[in-house]
């Protein structure tokens, strides 16, 4: 059996008498992440490095904030604190816009402009299983208080909230609880995430597909029945001029209008991953691959040397603003529901070395988009090059999935590849369809 989460949204049926509780959860919630941001700025001044979510723990376990939410939803925004760090970190020396995460504040103005006040917004809050107890029956579920919210009788000890999900949904196995603020609505509303079995899928077939990302193209697929799609990056690159330019525009970065952008901007990128990895296993299972190579981009933002790479302006806003490492887990999630292995290769030298003949040659590839092939006189479109190598697994010659280089095959289908582009209403459309491509 295979082991698969499933996240549901749900109405909450009795918010009048859940709303308070909730409300100062989830201020609570923002409160710590302030405290462990402070702290862990402290430490990054004191030492040059960031604390991990394990020694905020440590530090903060004590702390009056952290007991105001369960245990292991403190827990979870440490987490989160951590990983916010972490992603700054390693974008800090080559993107100017990249910035350590801020402080979770709600500021109001006066007539005049000028801030009167500000307070702690309402943060998403995550319940555990330990801190959770669910009646599938009568749909309600029971999520513990911080200790500093308990009293006396045991019924304030919980948060009973009534829940209502889209019909059809069953809610079993339920794994985490989180209460997340509808700021449009003015609602908390709750996502559900439940754990299921299902049976293990087979594989649609015996072939491997490849996969190049990228930053003109986000991504080069090649399949083993020699066909070839591109997917250039124009949604992403849209938004990625587009929301910096509005959110530049708003007078304080921290407000709601920065906000909305900022969320916005989130959702739709997120959403673009999601498309793409759909529209990528259903192409394998068309072509019956039962196993996707993709590029393992460990060194696309330093060299060698472990310098920043310079992709230019516009691609370094690019590189820093698409999030690879989530794209890909994203696909593997979703091929393994269809039984297709996802496995990340090497890429060195793979955009350099010709898929027809095997010769490698950094001059070969003489632009961005083509590549020439000087023993075999190939042209082929260079990223589709790169995927097929990374298809073949050139760095793994003793792999029993990786064909030999050469021999008698056709290689024309390398320099006219399929592309697709992104359209917001229908998803990825081929490129000779009419598409919306205002942001």
């Amino acid at each position: 059996m295979l082991e698969v989460h499933r996240t549901y949204r749900a109405k909450i049926l009795n918010h009048g008498q859940v709303e308070e509780p909730l409300d100062r959860h989830g201020w609570d919630a923002s409160k710590l992440w302030n405290v462990a941001n402070y702290h862990s700025r402290e430490v990054w001044d004191e030492t040059g490095e960031i604390p991990d979510h394990g020694n905020l723990k440590d530090e903060l376990k004590t702390h009056n904030k952290y007991k105001g939410l369960h245990s292991q939803s403190s827990q979870r925004v440490l987490e989160e604190l951590a990983e916010a760090f972490n992603s700054w970190y390693g974008k800090r020396n080559s993107d100017n816009r990249a910035n350590p995460p801020g402080y979770r504040k709600k500021n109001y103005y006066d007539q005049q402009g000028h801030r009167v006040h500000e307070e702690h917004p309402r943060s998403t809050v995550t319940w555990k299983q330990n801190g959770i107890k669910h009646d599938s029956k009568n749909n309600r579920v029971r999520l513990s208080k911080g200790a500093n919210h308990k009293g006396h009788p045991k019924a304030w000890e919980y948060i009973l909230v009534e829940y209502e999900t889209r019909p059809g949904v069953t809610v079993e196995n339920l794994q985490q609880v989180r209460a997340v603020y509808d700021k449009a609505n003015g609602r908390w509303e709750l996502h559900l995430v439940c754990k299921d079995e299902i049976e293990t899928p087979t594989a649609p077939g015996n072939e491997t597909a490849g996969i190049d990302l990228g930053i003109c193209n986000f991504a080069a697929v090649t399949y083993s029945t020699e066909e070839a799609d591109l997917y250039p990056g124009n949604r992403l690159k849209q938004d990625g001029y587009y929301f910096p330019k509005e959110i530049a525009k708003c007078d304080d970065s921290g407000g709601e209008r920065a906000t909305r952008l900022h969320a916005k901007w989130s959702e739709r990128r997120t959403h673009f991953f999601h498309s793409f990895a759909k529209h990528i296993v259903e192409r394998c299972v068309e072509q019956e691959v039962g196993r996707i190579n993709v590029g393992k981009l460990a060194g696309v933002r330093e060299d060698e040397n472990g310098e920043s790479k310079n992709w230019g302006k516009h691609g370094n806003l690019d590189l820093h603003g698409w999030a690879f490492d989530r794209f890909t887990s994203i696909l593997t999630y979703k091929a393994k529901v269809k039984g297709i292995e996802v496995v990340e290769v090497s890429e060195r030298d793979t955009s350099k070395t010709c898929s027809g003949c095997g010769r490698a040659d950094d001059r070969q590839r003489v632009e961005r988009g083509l590549y020439v092939c000087e023993t075999c006189d190939a042209a082929f479109n260079a990223d589709v090059n790169g995927a097929e190598n990374i298809r073949l697994d050139i760095n793994q010659s003793n792999s029993e999935s990786a064909p030999s280089l050469g021999g008698d095959r056709s290689t024309g289908w390398l320099a006219q590849p399929g592309v697709y582009l992104h359209d917001l209403s229908s998803g990825f459309q081929p490129q000779e369809q009419v598409v919306d491509c205002k942001p």
